[in-house]
């Protein structure tokens, strides 16, 4: 290590302190001077001792950083300990974050330095969103928490047990293919539920409806349309919510295509882009047309737990049904069954579909078909929540909604027809 890295790594076991203390300092600016454990100066002297301890562990061997860590992290513990009897004030938050500044700024002298600033980013970030994350665990139910955990434990544990090779008829069966992208999905699921709860209490109907496209667009589109019967009702407002909850699903089809395969990006990327901005754009312009909410309007949407047991059973079931015909389909009629497939099923889901083409694209389907596929998927879900919307919406929330999915789906279909003759091939 030249003079130069050293100095860079020494910096920035100083700039890992000063980052962390700025947060700490800023929570507790209210204190006096020598008023409080640790704040700006003190996480950034501990950043560079860490430093510079593991620069002599170098020299003298490990046992001096263990021997000096254990040395400060009594000291920090004996200022917090006499400081909790007076304020009582019980949290070790600050002694644990002054323990991983000192291991920071020694791993940034002697180890990956980029590792160790993203590791003081996501320390800074966690302790900056405190409050945040004490409102979103307090929004969650126990059933709730229960299922995540029954959840993540049955894949960490049976899902590296689980075959991963095809068997069955056409090969169709993969179950720890099945499986694990049942678990991703239900994941994204879940993120979209755990925000929907969080910003339901304090962000309005319109922001929850739009969280919630990660989970269901069509949960959303019902609900929104239900709402649009009461006469007191803003269907404009309520029609909003439906069209950025169709944007967001439009995004999270992109994603989750290209999360399993990538060479789909160039092929399904304008289209899916135009259509989620042709519903964001619907979606806003209802919002800014449409009145504010009534005081103590509710802003719950009726959403399912994804990560109920049971819900990702049915998943799992749907996504093995629709792999094993796709297969079946197009060994029995040809490739171009699969869009009949797709047209069907995104009648109800367009996960299933997705995943399925989107795995087998380029291999048990041809990439133009998958690409399609999924295309097909996307329209025939807007369809449906059209039809939704028709029948369960008044007639002022209903057109406004339809108008946005037709214009979304239209101008998706155009935008891939033209680029048709611009699109790489097949790598």
């Amino acid at each position: 290590m030249d003079t130069v890295e050293l100095f860079e790594r020494l910096g920035l076991a100083l700039a890992i302190g000063f980052l962390i203390g700025i947060e700490r300092g800023w929570r507790e600016r209210g204190e006096g001077e020598g008023g409080r454990t640790a704040g700006l100066r003190t996480f950034a002297l501990s950043g560079l001792l860490g430093g510079l301890t593991a620069l002599l562990a170098r020299e003298l061997g490990v046992a001096i950083f263990a021997v000096v860590f254990l040395g400060f992290a009594g000291a920090v513990t004996l200022f917090k300990w006499r400081e909790a009897g007076k304020e009582n004030d019980y949290s070790v938050t600050t002694v644990v974050a002054a323990m991983l500044v000192f291991v920071l700024g020694g791993y940034a002298v002697v180890g990956h330095i980029a590792l160790a600033a993203a590791a003081a980013v996501v320390t800074a970030a966690l302790l900056a969103f405190k409050t945040m994350l004490h409102r979103w665990v307090a929004a969650l139910s126990w059933p709730e928490i229960r299922s995540a955990i029954v959840l993540l434990a049955m894949t960490f544990v049976a899902l590296p047990l689980l075959p991963d090779r095809a068997f069955g008829p056409f090969g169709a069966f993969n179950p720890h293919a099945i499986w694990l992208l049942t678990v991703m999905i239900a994941t994204v699921s879940f993120a979209g539920y755990a925000a929907t709860r969080l910003v339901g209490e304090r962000r309005g109907l319109v922001l929850t409806a739009f969280v919630g496209g990660l989970v269901s667009s069509t949960a959303v589109t019902l609900d929104m349309a239900r709402r649009s019967r009461d006469p007191a009702a803003d269907p404009k407002l309520l029609a909003s919510g439906a069209c950025l909850s169709g944007a967001v699903m439009f995004g999270r089809i992109l994603v989750v295509a290209v999360l399993i395969e990538q060479r789909l990006w160039p092929f399904l990327a304008p289209a899916f882009v135009t259509a989620a901005a042709v519903a964001g754009l619907f979606g806003f312009a209802y919002l800014r047309a449409g009145r504010s909410p009534a005081k103590g309007q509710s802003t719950t949407i009726a959403l399912g737990n994804p990560f109920e047991f049971a819900t990702v059973l049915r998943f799992g079931g749907l996504l093995a049904l629709v792999m094993f015909l796709a297969n079946a389909l197009q060994a029995w009629f040809g490739p171009q069954s699969a869009l009949w497939l797709a047209a069907a099923a995104g009648l109800a889901d367009v996960d299933a579909v997705t995943l399925s083409m989107a795995r087998g694209a380029g291999s048990t389907v041809p990439p133009t078909i998958a690409v399609l596929a999924i295309l097909v998927v996307a329209c025939a879900n807007s369809v449906s929540k059209s039809v939704l919307s028709v029948v369960s919406g008044s007639s002022a929330f209903a057109w406004r909604h339809v108008a946005a999915m037709l214009a979304s789906v239209v101008l998706m279909a155009l935008v891939y027809r033209a680029m048709l003759p611009f699109m790489p091939a097949w790598p």
